[in-house]
């Protein structure tokens, strides 16, 4: 583990509104990928608002690179199918990982990241100390597809906190 920062714990918590790629829902999963990392989610059937809420744990290493999502309608008989892609830049994150947080209070607002045409963020992304660590609470807008949001949970383990996981 040449160059790991720490580990990344992604919440995958539900889908809004996605695409539907088959008659009557899509089967959804979302797969997560950090450089040639990858990590994906339970198949949801039959469902265009799925709930997961699975966590998923990626290292982080230097350089550091973004965090790509995809998510797929699992199909038996065919490749699945796609049903949207999105991209989020940690750097901001991994900035606030990197101060010095002793003595600022849990549940207390580091920086705010803001939607643009460089991100898929929905709305302001808010990233917080809680719970003695940093979190950002994430809703990405799908892109190359007609509709479809995915919400995450960002939090921080640090290496010496890993056995906890």
């Amino acid at each position: 583990m040449e160059n790991v920062l720490g580990l990344l714990r992604v919440r995958v918590q539900r889908g809004v509104n996605l695409a539907s790629r088959d008659a009557g829902g899509s089967d959804a999963y979302v797969v997560l990928r950090m450089g040639d990392q990858k990590l994906k989610t339970s198949v949801k059937k039959n469902c265009l608002n799925p709930e997961w809420n699975e966590d998923l744990t990626l290292c982080v290493t230097d350089p550091i690179q973004p965090l790509k999502l995809e998510v797929y309608d699992k199909d038996t008989f065919t490749p699945d199918d796609i049903m949207g892609d999105a991209e989020l830049d940690i750097q901001p994150f991994m900035d606030a990982v990197k101060m010095d947080l002793a003595g600022i209070p849990n549940v207390t607002i580091i920086t705010t990241v803001r939607p643009s045409r460089q991100n898929c963020l929905v709305d302001d992304s808010h990233i917080s100390r809680k719970d003695g660590s940093v979190a950002q609470d994430v809703v990405l807008r799908l892109r190359n597809v007609e509709s479809g949001e995915v919400e995450l949970q960002l939090l921080w383990v640090n290496i010496s906190r890993a056995q906890d996981i």
